[in-house]
């Protein structure tokens, strides 16, 4: 490798698209419709999260109320097809750009917050989510459950503005690798 490209010895971009050539990814990346789909399969997986996010949030920051949370919870497997949807349509677009993607800094931040969201979700579910089962439609939701929901729609929020300057920052390649050497 040369000097002017330092050396990643935590990812490797070159593998990430020798990866999505042999795979076909590549392929389906730069199809005529392949980018057009995945940021369709894209927008309708955040469209589903959000949308489930968002409401559970919201009820249990104090919106809605007359919504029994329990109801609410049967949303949770359209949030978790939308994450997957994301997940899969996402991984084409690092998979046939990686450079482009991984030494982002809007995308760093924006996998960052995802992470702070799981934990957020694994936190809440550990801790807190059994007791709103108990609550009526017009109960409050008890204090820690507002803060796991504002965090958890801070997070979603942040992730959906950090994907969006994505596109429109594209830093020389490595140019914000703080891993690399």
């Amino acid at each position: 490798m040369s000097a002017a490209y330092p050396t990643d010895n935590v990812l490797d971009p070159v593998a990430i698209v020798n990866f999505a050539i042999d795979t076909g990814l590549f392929d389906i990346a730069y199809s005529a419709w392949g980018w057009p789909i995945a940021e369709i399969v894209h927008f309708t997986g955040l469209v589903l999260l959000i949308g489930t996010v968002g409401v559970v949030d919201l009820r249990m920051l104090g919106f809605f109320r007359g919504m029994p949370l329990r109801n609410l919870h049967k949303l949770i497997p359209f949030g978790v097809l939308g994450f997957m949807l994301n997940v899969l349509s996402g991984t084409v677009f690092v998979a046939s750009s990686p450079d482009q993607y991984l030494y982002n800094p809007a995308f760093q931040i924006k996998m960052g917050l995802i992470a702070l969201a799981g934990i957020n979700m694994v936190l809440f579910y550990t801790t807190t989510a059994r007791k709103l089962r108990q609550l009526g439609p017009m109960d409050r939701a008890p204090q820690a459950a507002k803060v796991f929901a504002a965090v958890s729609l801070t997070s979603w929020m942040l992730v959906i503005a950090a994907g969006r300057v994505i596109t429109a920052f594209r830093p020389p390649a490595w140019f914000w690798c703080g891993w690399c050497s």
